[in-house]
């Protein structure tokens, strides 16, 4: 028999691991992944866009570190070049280790010789930049070698001491960690895991119960220390994962889960990628260390998420000024923030409370999660990125080939090569089925080999085959996964419900004779013994689904959203009505049809339906328009044919429905500003606010600028006479960076001056509410409103009317 390359390194691998540790971790997750070395994928879905991955985004993330100065500052560093800091951010190095870690998961999947010398010479310099006691910091180390000249303003000037705030030295040895252990299983090499072994005795040594309470002020440390406890064996790794957690709290920021001893942490807060990486680490604990009270907190998060916080994508993070969780039912639409990172890290969370509990409503979340908030976050090409990923846009949204903050790139290009080891997991008696895409898998159950084969149409068709071929007879129970989508649950809990109920139920055979085994914990359980040749069919009805959202969330009222098996649909700007979907009303009742269309998008689902316009009349009324057929595309493929209207919950009523605008004064000028942003079309769209910071409605501003002039502009289609104006100022304190602003006033361009009109009253400034100015007639050609920004923040405007 022959065996491939990969083959052979697995098992050297595995004879490395055993003889290398000097004691070996006594316990674990109940429930053990298959991981995805043992998963090879067949499918026509996630295998060409893991393919994308090697070829496409791993490249161009390590050419933007090359050219954004990432990789210098290990040269630097090591004193292999002369300068100074190269990026933005002293976090940046995490990047680099993050594409490390993706490059790894890839060589393993896609020998490539070039890319594994890269690594040998990158990795190179990255230990040359480590100091001799272990120390890795890049922005330090090279401030040093200037005096202290350049340290960043978020690091301390002694080592570790603002670690709790933003200095990020944890943060990025944690995930150096993480790319240490992943590189170390894809090559035997030691080179980068001896560097991560160093830095981890060096932080054992500076912290502890007798020495440094400091706990990260980005958590990702916890998960990469119990990854180096795994593969050396070596506890005090563990123990220090458990401390960081331990130190936390309770009189910290929210915004960093600080605000409360972990073990008393009952809600999601703050920076949602914080959060969810601290909730895994609590997992790991709670898994090694049977933690009982880390085991508590993190069901009840969970359960503030799913019952409270949760986008019907899958997305979490409602607002951008903590990057994070707002109250429970505050999802606005517009402004979601739903980072891509946030949503990687839920992934983490959910596939480790699964493995704890064994309970299928974990991988519901994980599924939702995967094909659409998180796929939203890369581009069909591979090569351009979403940070945030909103349900709703007025096409001021575009993804990015890199940021300056490169998290969700790097973050993308390490995830999506693991994939496959979230299809299948295992005790010694049982397979569980997580996820249905076509593979091959070789999977030991107890002492005996599986082969398992599965043909699957996922996520258009659900139709499902398995093939069953153990090297030798065996007794186990195989668990396939009933989604809650097929059978009447839009995601556990009630925070969000099917419109409609199916009778229409899954079907499951084992070589072609019916069975209707039990379901627990969302498992159909087929327990018997199993010999070559066995096969189970399952098919799991893909109706077109209408979801309706708890009353409670405000931005979603007489709306409906389309889910079809695990996607969520949107209607976007190129396939309806000439650009607009925004002021489209769908009926309740409408009839939804679906079909493959092999020439969309690469190929893909999609459901036609229809619907009919809204527009605003001059006195205030919403007039419908002619009936139209309203096309609806997966919401993880929209932004791929340009920027443009997009949403996914779609108004079942003109009262819901942001029509098109009346024909204003404002509506008919050409807008201009002293900064042009996508968003500047917010100004003149006719929607009010409720408050002045009411994220369901868009707005402009100027921020990060502050303790200036700035000012919008309306130029008329021809001279108008006006006499009165108001705005409604955005603010969004106290967390973000905009508050109403010091001053204002309205200036008129007569002929070629421009004058400030005469006021009848003192300009007002004020939040929630508008501030309106009367002023004697004018006839103009244009119209500006100059905002004097307040010294220490930036200011914002929804809208800003003419009369």
């Amino acid at each position: 028999m022959n065996k491939s390359p990969i083959t052979l390194l697995a098992v050297a691998v595995t004879l490395i691991l055993a003889s290398g540790c000097s004691k070996q971790p006594s316990a674990d997750y109940p429930i053990q992944p298959v991981p995805f070395t043992s998963v090879k994928l067949t499918d026509n879905f996630w295998a060409p866009r893991i393919r994308k991955n090697a070829t496409v985004t791993i490249p161009i993330a390590f050419s933007y570190c090359e050219s954004s100065g990432r990789v210098k500052n290990f040269e630097i560093a090591a004193g292999l070049d002369t300068g100074k800091f190269q990026t933005l951010y002293p976090f940046d190095d995490s990047d680099v280790y993050k594409i490390i870690e993706g490059a790894s998961y890839s060589l393993q999947t896609y020998p490539d010789p070039k890319l594994e010398a890269y690594l040998d010479t990158l990795i190179r310099k990255i230990g040359m930049a480590q100091e001799p006691d272990g120390y890795l910091y890049t922005n330090r180390t090279i401030a040093e070698k200037h005096g202290g000249k350049g340290l960043h303003e978020w690091a301390s000037k002694d080592r570790w001491v603002l670690d709790t705030v933003l200095s990020h030295e944890l943060y990025n040895i944690g995930h150096l960690y993480e790319a240490a252990v992943a590189h170390y299983q894809a090559t035997g090499k030691r080179t980068l895991l001896n560097i991560a072994l160093k830095s981890a005795d060096l932080v054992c040594r500076d912290f502890g119960p007798d020495k440094l309470h400091i706990y990260p002020g980005h958590q990702v440390i916890e998960m990469g220390l119990v990854k180096l406890y795994r593969v050396t064996g070596d506890s005090k790794y563990l123990d220090m994962a458990k401390f960081f957690l331990d130190v936390r709290g309770p009189k910290g920021e929210q915004y960093n889960q600080a605000n409360k001893k972990v073990v008393d942490q009952t809600e999601a807060v703050g920076h949602a990628v914080r959060a969810t990486y601290m909730y895994s680490g609590m997992a790991d604990i709670a898994a090694i260390k049977k933690n009982n009270a880390y085991l508590n907190a993190i069901t009840r998060i969970w359960e503030d998420i799913v019952y409270d916080k949760i986008y019907v994508t899958g997305g979490i993070g409602a607002t951008g000024g903590n990057e994070g969780f707002a109250d429970p039912y505050v999802l606005p639409n517009a402004s979601a923030y739903c980072e891509t990172c946030a949503s990687i890290g839920d992934i983490f969370f959910n596939h480790r409370l699964f493995l704890l509990h064994g309970d299928g409503k974990y991988i519901d979340i994980l599924e939702k999660t995967l094909y659409n908030s998180m796929l939203s976050g890369v581009s069909l090409s591979a090569d351009r990125f979403f940070y945030p990923n909103p349900l709703e846009s007025r096409g001021q949204h575009a993804r990015q080939a890199w940021f300056g903050c490169a998290c969700c790139p790097s973050n993308v290009a390490r995830f999506v090569p693991a994939i496959p080891g979230y299809i299948y997991a295992k005790t010694d008696k049982e397979l569980y089925v997580n996820l249905y895409i076509s593979n091959n898998a070789r999977i030991e159950l107890g002492k005996k080999a599986v082969k398992v084969s599965q043909k699957a149409g996922f996520p258009w068709d659900g139709k499902v085959e398995i093939a069953i071929d153990p090297e030798s007879s065996v007794n186990f129970a195989l668990k396939l996964r009933i989604p809650g989508w097929a059978h009447n649950e839009a995601l556990p809990g009630e925070l969000y419900k099917f419109n409609d109920s199916i009778s229409e139920k899954y079907k499951i055979s084992v070589n072609g004779e019916s069975v209707n085994p039990e379901v627990f914990s969302g498992f159909a359980v087929i327990e018997r013994k199993w010999k070559k040749g066995d096969k189970v069919s399952l098919d799991l009805p893909m109706p077109v689904r209408t979801v309706k959202a708890d009353q409670r969330i405000k931005d979603d009222a007489g709306k409906i959203a389309v889910q079809r098996g695990p996607m969520i649909y949107c209607a976007e700007w190129p396939d309806n009505n000439s650009g607009n979907v925004l002021d489209l009303v769908v009926d309740k009742q409408s009839v939804f049809e679906t079909a493959f269309d092999t020439s969309l998008l690469g190929g893909v689902q999609v459901i036609k339906t229809s619907g009919f316009q809204t527009k605003r009349t001059l006195s205030g009324k919403i007039e419908s328009l002619q009936k139209e057929p309203v096309t609806l595309i997966p919401y993880a493929y929209w932004n791929n044919r340009g920027a443009g209207q997009m949403m996914v919950w779609m108004p079942t009523t003109p009262e819901a429905a942001k029509p098109l605008p009346a024909p204003t004064i404002a509506d008919r000028s050409r807008v201009s500003a002293s900064k042009i942003t996508k968003d500047l079309p917010a100004v003149n769209d006719q929607e009010e606010p409720e408050n002045s910071n009411d994220h369901s409605v868009s707005y402009y501003h100027w921020w990060p600028d502050k303790d200036q002039w700035e000012y919008i502009q309306y130029d008329f289609e021809k001279p108008e006479i006006i006499s009165r104006s108001k705005v409604y100022w955005f603010d969004d304190g106290p967390d973000g960076g905009c508050r109403i602003p010091d001053e204002w006033g309205i200036l008129c361009l007569t002929g070629n001056t421009w004058k400030p009109v005469n006021a009848r009253s003192p300009y007002m400034v004020t939040k929630d509410a508008w501030n309106s100015i009367e002023f004697q007639p004018v006839r103009a050609s244009a119209v500006k409103i100059k905002v004097k920004l307040n010294k220490d923040y930036s200011a914002g405007i929804y809208e800003w009317v003419v009369e």
